[in-house]
C-alpha cells in the first residue's frame, strides 16, 4: 500500500535561519504516526508546509499522491488539517463553524447541517453548540479544531498539539477516537510535546532534530543504550533493601539508585530486565511493581539529546 504522506529532503528557510534542513519520512494509512522533536526543531513549519500553506525551498511532499504546492485544492480535499490555534471566527457558533467550513467543501446546506450535529456530538459540545466560539474554553476549542479537520471526512489528517488544553477524561477520548480513525484506513500525523500521550496512541514515531529527521543508525545507537527500569518493593523503606537487590543482579550496590520510594535499576535490553526480575523474585526481594522508568518515546528523545 502507498504512503498516504511521503516527505522526500524537503528543506525551507526564512531567511538566514534554516528552520528545515532535511527531512523525509513516510506515514502510512490505517496508522497513527507521533511527529517528535524539541521547540525549534521545525516541525510546525514542517506541518504548514504538508499542509499546503507554506511551499518548501527544495525537496518533494506528496499527500495521498497529490503534490500540495502543484495541487493545493486537491490534497485540501483530502486531508483534514488542524493547527494549534483554533482560528476560528469568534462570532459565530461552534455549530455554524462546521457547517461553514463544510461549506468550503462543497457540501449541501442540509448535508452540512447534519455532519455538524454529528460532530458536535462526537466531541461533546452538543451543549454549546449555539454558543460563540470566543467564548469556548481552550479545551473545547481544541475540539471544535478537530470537528472542524473532519468535517470533510479527509483520508489523511494532521493534527498540531491535539491535546493542548484537554482535561484527562478528554484526552482519553481523544486517544480512542484517534485510534479509531486510523482504523477506518486513515493517515494520521500528529505533532505533541506531550510524550506520554503519544506513547499511547502511536504506532510510529519520526524524530526531528535541528530542522533534520533523525537517521536509522542514530536511532539504533540509541536503542541499544541501557535502560533505568523502576523497582517498586512492598517494603517502608526501599534503600534497607539495595544490597539485596545488588546481590540478587551479582552488581555493586552503587549502581541501584533510589528514587523517592522506588530504586531504579538499568539493562541492556528487555530480556536482560526479564532476567533481572526474575533473580530478584528467586532471592526473595518484595518486588510489587517492576517497569521501565520512561516511556520508549521520551527515553529515546531524551537520549538523543546525548548524542549530539
Amino acid at each position: 500500500m502507498p504512503p498516504a504522506i511521503s516527505v522526500d529532503g524537503v528543506r525551507r528557510s526564512f531567511g538566514s535561519v534554516h528552520a528545515v534542513r532535511s527531512v523525509s519520512f513516510e506515514a502510512a494509512p490505517g496508522r497513527v504516526t507521533g511527529l517528535v522533536g524539541p521547540n525549534g526543531s521545525g516541525k510546525t513549519t514542517l506541518m504548514l508546509m504538508l499542509a499546503s500553506l507554506l511551499a518548501p525551498d527544495a525537496g518533494q511532499i506528496r499527500i495521498a499522491g497529490r503534490d500540495p504546492v502543484a495541487s493545493p485544492q486537491e490534497v485540501r480535499r483530502v486531508m483534514g488539517w488542524m493547527p494549534d490555534a483554533l482560528g476560528a471566527w469568534g462570532s459565530l457558533t461552534a455549530r455554524e463553524t462546521l457547517a461553514t467550513t463544510a461549506a468550503f467543501y462543497d457540501l449541501g446546506r442540509g448535508d452540512a447541517a447534519l455532519r455538524a450535529d454529528d460532530l458536535l456530538a462526537l466531541m461533546r459540545l452538543s451543549d454549546l453548540a449555539d454558543a460563540p466560539a470566543r467564548v469556548l474554553s481552550r479545551g473545547q476549542k481544541q475540539r471544535l479544531g478537530l470537528a472542524r479537520a473532519l468535517v470533510h471526512d479527509p483520508q489523511v489528517l494532521l493534527l498540531d498539539e491535539p491535546a493542548s488544553g484537554l482535561d484527562p477524561s478528554a484526552r482519553v477520548e481523544l486517544r480512542d477516537l484517534l485510534r479509531r480513525l486510523a482504523g477506518e484506513g486513515r493517515a494520521v500525523l500528529v505533532s505533541s510535546h506531550v510524550l506520554a500521550e503519544l506513547e499511547e496512541v502511536i504506532d510510529d514515531a519520526v524524530f526531528v532534530m535541528d530542522g533534520a529527521t533523525v537517521s536509522a543508525d542514530r536511532l539504533g545507537a540509541v536503542a541499544s543504550r541501557e535502560r533505568a527500569w523502576r523497582l517498586r518493593l512492598a517494603a517502608d523503606d526501599p534503600a534497607a533493601h539495595i544490597d539485596a537487590v545488588a546481590a540478587a543482579l551479582g552488581r555493586d550496590p552503587a549502581s541501584v539508585v533510589r528514587d523517592r520510594r522506588d530504586l531504579r535499576v538499568s539493562f541492556v535490553s528487555d530480556a536482560a530486565a526479564q532476567d533481572g526480575l526474575r533473580a530478584l523474585v528467586m532471592a526473595g526481594v518484595p518486588v510489587v511493581e517492576f517497569a521501565p522508568a520512561s516511556g520508549e518515546l521520551e527515553r529515546t528523545f531524551l537520549d538523543l539529546g546525548g548524542l549530539e
